[in-house]
């Protein structure tokens, strides 16, 4: 594989200022978004970087658990930030959610499919985890914030089902199937043209490194499936979850 050193980072930084340019022609005024956008980049890739070679020599299972309940946390409460900052509540049952979609699938994978000579091996642990949590945090943002929006916009409706004696599992059903469909939109079309349209990280990753094209191929056929999994647990989860904020014991439905 050829290594990237400074120089080439530096080099690669003309295609930021061509960015720039472009939207100074555009008159988009991006210009300061842009250059936030990429310092962030460069301070959180470079951290990101050391932390994990610091992690992967040491090999230790704590400080494995502690880089994923980090990631955990940060993913948490970006969906919910995206969903609703309002709803106290909110926070927990993404996390929740998060942390069992992202666990269950990578369990499986690692303990039935991959198998590494230790469970907490950070080679495969961490950008696993990395890739399942990412996706499955976007799946549950767009079905959390679809079914919030769809429960704020159609009270009357909901109201007139469940004075008809519909329970509030019956009196949102069809707002919620939209809303889990709506988070498995990004993943299922990404399943379609995988391979023809598009090359995603993992594959391209491991061809620049000089991997067997067939044996990245298998593993991007796993990452898709895992993918199909955990987005669709948490998309289920987070939009039970919501809905319960939505209702008290009586049934009702509240304001949030």
């Amino acid at each position: 594989m050829i290594e990237l050193g400074v120089l080439q980072l530096v080099l690669s930084l003309g295609l930021v200022v061509g960015a720039i340019a472009l939207v100074r022609w555009q008159n988009l005024g991006m210009e300061l978004t842009l250059l936030n956008a990429t310092w962030r980049t460069l301070f959180q890739l470079f951290a990101v970087g050391y932390l994990l070679g610091i992690v992967f020599a040491w090999r230790d299972p704590l400080s494995v658990i502690a880089v994923l309940m980090f990631m955990l946390s940060v993913a948490a409460v970006v969906a919910r930030n995206r969903i609703s900052k309002r709803m106290s509540r909110l926070l927990p049952i993404l996390a929740g959610s998060l942390l069992t979609s992202t666990a269950l699938t990578i369990v499986f994978t690692t303990g039935v499919v991959i198998r590494p000579d230790v469970w907490y091996e950070p080679r495969y642990v961490i950008p696993l985890t990395g890739i399942v949590l990412g996706n499955a945090m976007t799946a549950a943002t767009i079905a959390g914030d679809r079914l919030v929006t769809s429960l704020k916009q159609n009270r009357i409706e909901i109201e007139t089902h469940l004075s008809l004696g519909a329970t509030p599992d019956q009196a949102i059903l069809a707002f919620r199937k939209e809303a889990v469909k709506a988070g498995l939109i990004p993943t299922v079309n990404a399943m379609m043209v995988v391979g023809i349209v598009k090359l995603p990280g993992i594959i391209t990753g491991q061809l620049l490194s000089g991997a067997d094209p067939l044996n990245a191929a298998f593993y991007q056929m796993l990452i898709m499936f895992m993918l199909a999994f955990s987005d669709l647990l948490a998309s289920v989860l987070v939009t039970m979850g919501i809905q319960k904020l939505f209702f008290n014991s009586a049934a009702q439905l509240v304001r949030q």
